[in-house]
């Protein structure tokens, strides 16, 4: 484990408990939400290093995002998605599903609070009312979701993919299988709308096209990471966490490897990776300029017997280079 240096550091005043999410305010490298099983949602200045304030829910929170610069919206086990006002210092509950919020996403293609839940619903909130104007049915729980422009891709339990249209969320535009055997971890779109990238808990990582042209599925792959040999033994570990740079539609993925690589998806490659954290990743995210990484740090529960004592649960801040992540 390297020291803290100017390219990267420890948040101050992280969560009790296992860290969730961690996401970047828009336009911004300053802010940074953090949700925990601890129950909070906390608001961070990274160039400080200052917990600017948090906010509770009754139960674990498992997913925040921002809506702009002042509105972030959270939601967990409570089953409850909150609006948290910054300026007023004031929470609003906006609503509620029938089972745990899994995730939460700003769609700014439609102005529209997006929350998918366990209870096999995904619901569209206006934050302008703030109200629920639209639930929409899903194969089974919903363990991941990604928006980029009008393009709307959910991940659910039994490995079942969705693809939505937000513009027009009157019918499913394609029903999908995970091309990867086990359970889907996390989904991200890339932000040029070609392509999304799934991965599992079996450390596999697929990049699919969502235009179904055959031609343009044959470019679909899938590739091994986050995997450790140990002599002859090697330990396959879940990737739990992707998040693209929004310039270089080049993609960090994080595990419970404790390891987090940089990929090139259209050509293939690994970039980088960084030197071993201290426990598994559970998110990760860019800031929309990708000069800075956040990466949470938290024990997952993947051990039958625990190491005691367990690790500490950090965000740790790192500033990245072209070198880093452009395709070379």
């Amino acid at each position: 484990m390297t020291g803290e240096t100017r390219t990267e550091f420890k948040l101050q005043n992280t969560p009790d408990d296992s860290i969730s999410s961690v996401k970047f305010g828009p336009n911004s490298v300053q802010f940074l939400l953090v949700s925990s099983w601890d129950g909070t949602v906390r608001l961070y200045d990274v160039t400080s290093n200052t917990l600017r304030l948090k906010y509770s829910h009754d139960h674990p929170v498992l997913d925040c995002c921002f809506q702009d610069a002042v509105h972030s919206y959270s939601g967990g086990l409570d089953n409850t998605l909150k609006m948290f006002d910054f300026n007023s210092n004031t929470e609003t509950v906006v609503g509620t599903h029938d089972n745990a919020v899994r995730a939460i996403e700003y769609a700014s293609e439609v102005q529209g609070i997006l929350t998918g839940s366990w209870d096999s619903t995904v619901k569209m909130w206006d934050p302008r009312q703030p109200r629920c104007v639209g639930t929409y049915n899903q194969p089974d729980k919903v363990y991941t979701m990604s928006a980029c422009g009008e393009k709307f891709v959910v991940g659910t339990a039994g490995r079942k993919v969705f693809v939505w249209d937000l513009r027009n969320m009157n019918f499913i535009q394609q029903r999908r299988d995970s091309s990867l055997k086990y359970q889907t971890r996390c989904i991200r779109c890339f932000p040029n709308k070609q392509a999304y990238v799934l991965s599992s808990i079996e450390g596999r990582v697929a990049v699919e096209y969502l235009d179904i042209n055959p031609e343009i599925q044959k470019k679909k792959y899938a590739f091994k990471c986050h995997r450790v040999k140990e002599g002859a033994i090697e330990h396959i570990y879940p990737v739990n966490a992707i998040s693209f740079h929004q310039t270089y539609n080049t993609f960090a993925t994080g595990g419970s490897d404790g390891y987090v690589n940089i990929w090139d998806g259209f050509n293939k490659k690994r970039l980088c990776q960084f030197h071993h954290y201290p426990t598994s990743i559970s998110s990760l995210c860019f800031s929309h300029d990708g000069t800075v990484l956040a990466i949470a740090c938290s024990y997952q529960y993947e051990l039958e017997t625990p190491p005691d004592p367990l690790p500490e649960n950090n965000v740790f801040i790192r500033y990245v280079t072209d070198q880093e992540t452009k395709p070379k």
